[in-house]
């Protein structure tokens, strides 16, 4: 590794090696080769000729393909020197590898041929291991929600002490916005198109030249061409360059995903200050270089910073769709070069702290008990009043009197910093006819926690079970995390 330049940290620490290869200078120009490749052999099977003598051999292709991934990286970058076009440099340095077919390739493309179809095969394979991994989140989620589904815990409202829930059950309202996220994901990989080859800006005229105005055999082309790099089709109309709305679509999707993961770090950023559940911490990790006896959710902040990144990331591909000029203006290229990118490396990065987290999860059961049974008589209060009707108190005053007493014992609490004595100051007003060992009774946590080990199993059951079902081949996956 280099000392003295900048290096990203995407790429250095928090994304993966299979998502820096995606984005790596292999990745791109193995894929214009093969576009180059894609569109010969196109141009050979539909017959494209001059006077009567096939353009295109064979023989040319099959030169072609001895060359897809020894890139001559130098010999580009030397004539890049002279001509200042990156497409053009390719097309010489391929060519001189391959002298046979040097004559052929790249004709009637323009330089967006290459360019925005490599992008989109690009994003498209980025697409596929983010929903890998974002899969495999789902998955340990789910085994953490059955796993805790009957412990009972505090629930809040505006971080204010509410009716119980589960710990599990919570875990479920994590899973469910991972699992929206999933299905954006699909349809937008559903939707996703190659730009084909539209020419200069977007008409085909070359292809018009080529072909003599044959229109029957310029339809063929990009069918032809998509199905050859491995999709459907090519989107029916554009300028020099795909719809710009296109990135936008995607990184809204890894916004989206950012956002679901900075929801759930929060969560647990807070529950560990409650100390009630804890993100992984190694035997020898240090906490805080001043505090020894620290221990800080250090990953889910992490989480939390590289989300917020990603999330403010999805403005750049709006604000350059929105300010394209026509059918092309190269305002868009360097700022989609670093946006989507960067985009993809830090929710990749993202993923795997999501997976390391919750796969390493530590629940502190005694911890969540005492701290719902300290706000437990609170919400009792209901149970407390209509057991007292049924010994013969009159609701109305019952009701009025268990409110002032709540005050006293929220007055306790608050103002005195005494433990919850609301049972014994009920236990003590006669108006009740409840002994503290009746009191005590009411304060099973499970009787308050509705039916939240209920909505765990269904929403397992029907919901998550069937999606992990459907992609069983990507489950599996663990992370290294790096420091």
């Amino acid at each position: 590794m280099s000392t003295d330049r900048y290096s990203s940290p995407l790429s250095e620490q928090y994304a993966s090696k299979e998502m820096q290869y995606i984005f790596s200078q292999d990745m791109k120009f193995s894929t214009w080769r093969k576009l180059w490749i894609a569109l010969a052999e196109t141009e050979m099977e539909l017959g494209l000729s001059e006077n009567g003598k096939p353009v295109i051999t064979q023989e040319q292709i099959d030169e072609m393909k001895e060359h897809v991934y020894d890139i001559n990286y130098d010999v580009a970058k030397e004539r890049e020197k002279l001509v200042r076009h990156d497409v053009m440099s390719h097309v010489y340095a391929f060519g001189q590898q391959c002298p046979k077919a040097a004559g052929i390739i790249h004709l009637g493309a323009t330089s967006c041929y290459v360019g925005d179809n490599t992008d989109i095969i690009i994003m498209n394979e980025a697409l596929k291991l983010v929903h890998k991994k974002l899969v495999n989140v789902i998955a340990e989620l789910a085994k953490f929600a059955d796993t805790y589904k009957n412990l009972p815990t505090l629930a809040f409202t505006h971080f204010q002490p509410a009716q119980p829930t589960t710990v599990g059950k919570r875990a479920t309202l994590w899973t469910q916005e991972f699992l929206m996220d999933l299905e954006d994901l699909e349809y937008v990989m559903s939707t996703l198109k190659l730009l084909g080859s539209k020419g200069t800006t977007g008409t085909q005229a070359s292809f018009l030249e080529l072909f003599e105005g044959d229109q029957e055999t310029i339809d063929k082309i990009d069918p032809m061409i998509a199905a050859k790099m491995g999709f459907k089709e090519c989107y029916a109309v554009s300028g020099q360059t795909y719809s710009r709305k296109v990135d936008t679509r995607v990184a809204n999707i890894l916004a989206g995903i950012a956002a679901s993961a900075h929801k759930m770090s929060n969560d647990i950023r807070l529950l560990q200050h409650l100390k009630e559940v804890e993100e992984p911490f190694e035997k020898n990790q240090i906490g805080s270089s001043a505090m020894a006896y620290k221990r800080n959710p250090m990953r889910s902040e992490r989480i939390a910073s590289l989300s917020r990144y990603v999330m403010v990331d999805a403005l750049n591909p709006a604000i350059t769709s929105a300010s394209q000029w026509f059918e092309r203006t190269l305002d868009d290229s360097a700022n989609k070069r670093i946006s989507i990118a960067e985009g993809f490396l830090a929710i990749d990065g993202i993923l795997d702290l999501c997976m390391n987290v919750v796969d390493g999860l530590v629940v502190y059961p005694k911890v969540i008990e005492k701290r719902l049974r300290s706000e437990l008589p609170f919400m009792a209060t209901e149970n407390i009043m209509m057991d007292a009707v049924k010994a013969g108190g009159d609701r109305q005053e019952l009701h009025e009197r268990i409110r002032e007493l709540s005050m006293i014992a929220g007055k306790h609490v608050k103002e005195e910093g005494r433990d919850n004595d609301l049972l014994d100051l009920i236990a003590a007003d006669e108006m009740f006819h409840l002994t503290k060992e009746e009191l005590e009774k009411t304060m099973d946590p499970s009787k308050y926690t509705g039916r939240a080990s209920v909505q765990v199993d269904a929403f397992l059951k029907n919901v998550v079970n069937p999606v992990l079902e459907a992609n069983k081949d990507a489950l599996g996956m663990t992370a290294e995390i790096n420091v």
